[in-house]
């Protein structure tokens, strides 16, 4: 897949705006002009993205698209005021539009924003900009997302992240998945009739750029996630459902490879197959990432991972755990991949050298108080089991990657205090500390706390208790001590775990502490519903304990 490869709109490159540009008609329905509604993401001290998508139907030849950002609602004194020329608004990117406003916005600022097009105004967004690099913000609230199958259920918890008082929204991964007829669900599943998710190609998994823009198409339709994206400036990262379940790097064939797909062995299909999932993903998501659609190398046509700082009380890194990361070891059972032990084969690579590198270089350069680290897969080991009859239950996070894990871990050890990880895909809520050594599995030497992570649960996709089985309001009662117990006793390194519920989490930096909030909403019904907290602790920022609130 080639061609087209199209630069963001920046402030500069907007033409001049007329009134009749922005004039607006009250009577108009900004939905059937603007089905996907607005966002923002990318955030610097000094801009951020703005994101829309036209209705096909709704574009006229030659009528170009206005975009606003003012201090109010109301629009009265604008900061920005432009339009978006028409032949930048086609079926190329799927008639979206993406306008990067980096230098036009002052640090540390709260705007709206709106796109107008032929009279008709898009819902009023709002965005935020990045405190100054020097700045000493007292405090800095995130709410964190992940995994969001359609199919598994409704998006009352981000109607609950709408209303949430936070700076900014990030998403760890698994935003869209590619998979149709109910490809990941579980004994305790519902079925949800109005869910449903057809691809133009008619597969049971994405398989063309037509299908995955009908995903993004798709998961933006939804009313809670609209009003999230509405009211949030987003952080976006990615994991594997993006373009296909488990997939990595076969550098022998240098091609992505995914088990258990149909045609996961297929180097040519799965270079475009990726190529397509990345296009999309680009053209849905407002996230400041370097995309070269031209480029021959897929690794060299997207670069995902980056940092944010937040003046100086946190430094932000996001990785990209997928495309660079070789094959796992240990045995896919189920769609589980199974080991004996932790991987420590020194060959096998999460990241890649270069962003290994790059990632490294980012922890030793960070002065600030914390260092967050905003992380797909599950660094910290997990077992089931004891002594010489464990199994390590999933390969394909960091236990199967354990000598690059080793190595990033003494690379935080050199921070005392500070470090705190962000981590999706597991749909449960964990919280535990990243140490050099593990004695509590059979490790030799003595440990050394180097962070805790902290694990978002999903917002809909299948989790352990649902799995099995067990999520039922009666087997709960008694499945959910049960498993978190047990889990804990087996991983004396955890201090929480929880696989029944579904939600976000909303973490807070303060140069005093880091407080983390999980919140379970329940998914089973199309209403915000009520949301209770699940778990709640605290980390001072001098030292790595993790307290109860």
């Amino acid at each position: 897949m080639t061609g087209e490869a199209r630069p963001d709109v920046t402030a500069t490159a907007l033409g001049g705006a007329s009134a009749g540009d922005c004039a607006v008609d009250p009577g108009h329905d900004s939905r059937e002009t603007f089905p996907q509604s607005v966002a923002s993401g990318g955030p610097t001290p000094a801009g951020v993205i703005l994101w829309t998508r036209l209705a096909p139907d709704a574009v006229e030849a030659g009528e170009p698209l206005a975009v606003e950002v003012a201090d109010d609602d109301g629009f009265e004194e604008s900061v920005v005021r432009g339009v978006v020329s028409p032949e930048r608004i086609g079926p190329a990117y799927d008639h979206t539009v993406r306008v990067d406003l980096d230098g036009a916005l002052s640090p540390d600022r709260s705007y709206a924003y709106r796109f107008v097009y032929d009279g008709t105004a898009s819902p009023v967004g709002r965005c935020r900009t990045l405190p100054a690099p020097d700045a000493t913000p007292e405090s800095v609230r995130l709410a964190v997302v992940a995994c969001q199958d359609y199919e598994n259920g409704y998006y009352g918890a981000f109607d609950h992240v709408a209303r949430a008082d936070v700076d900014f929204l990030v998403h760890l991964g698994d935003l869209v998945y590619e998979s149709a007829d109910r490809l990941y669900t579980g004994l305790g599943s519902r079925h949800y009739a109005d869910r449903g998710v057809t691809l133009p190609s008619g597969e049971d998994r994405a398989s063309s750029l037509a299908d995955f823009r009908h995903l993004h198409r798709l998961y933006r339709d939804d009313r809670f996630f609209q009003r999230a994206l509405e009211r949030h400036t987003l952080v976006a990262g990615w994991d594997d459902h993006g373009v296909a379940n488990n997939r990595y790097w076969d550098y022998d064939a240098d091609a992505p490879a995914t088990p258990g797909h149909p045609r996961g062995d297929d180097p040519a299909f799965m270079r475009d197959l990726t190529r397509a999932g990345i296009r999309a993903w680009y053209e849905y998501l407002p996230a400041r990432i370097r995309y070269d659609p031209d480029a021959e190398r897929i690794h060299d046509s997207f670069r995902l991972y980056r940092s944010l700082r937040f003046g100086t009380l946190v430094d932000l890194a996001l990785t990209d755990q997928r495309l660079f990361r070789s094959e796992p070891g240990g045995r896919y059972v189920a769609g589980v991949n199974l080991g004996l032990r932790r991987d420590t084969d020194p060959s096998r690579t999460m990241l890649g050298d270069d962003q290994l590198a790059w990632f490294e270089a980012e922890i030793a350069a960070s002065e600030t108080t914390w260092f967050a680290w905003a992380n797909a897969v599950l660094s910290l080991p997990i077992r089931v089991g004891a002594g010489p009859l464990s199994i390590y239950p999933k390969q394909d996070s960091w236990d199967g990657y354990a000598a690059e894990r080793a190595e990033i871990f003494e690379t935080l050890a050199a921070r005392e205090a500070g470090v705190v990880t962000l981590t999706g895909d597991m749909h449960s809520t964990v919280a535990g500390y990243q140490q050099t050594a593990y004695p509590g599995l059979g490790d030799r030497g003595e440990p050394t706390r180097v962070g805790v992570e902290f694990m978002t649960p999903a917002v809909t996709s299948v989790n352990v208790a649902e799995a099995v089985g067990v999520n039922g309001r009666t087997l709960g009662r008694v499945s959910r001590p049960l498993l978190s117990r047990g889990v804990r006793a087996m991983n004396p390194h955890m201090r929480a775990f929880d696989s029944h519920h579904w939600g976000y989490s909303v973490v807070e930096f303060t140069p005093e502490a880091c407080t983390f909030t999980t919140y379970a909403v329940d998914k089973t019904v199309d209403t915000p519903g009520e949301k209770q907290v699940l778990f709640q602790a605290r980390v001072p920022s001098d030292r790595y304990e993790i307290e109860p609130v």
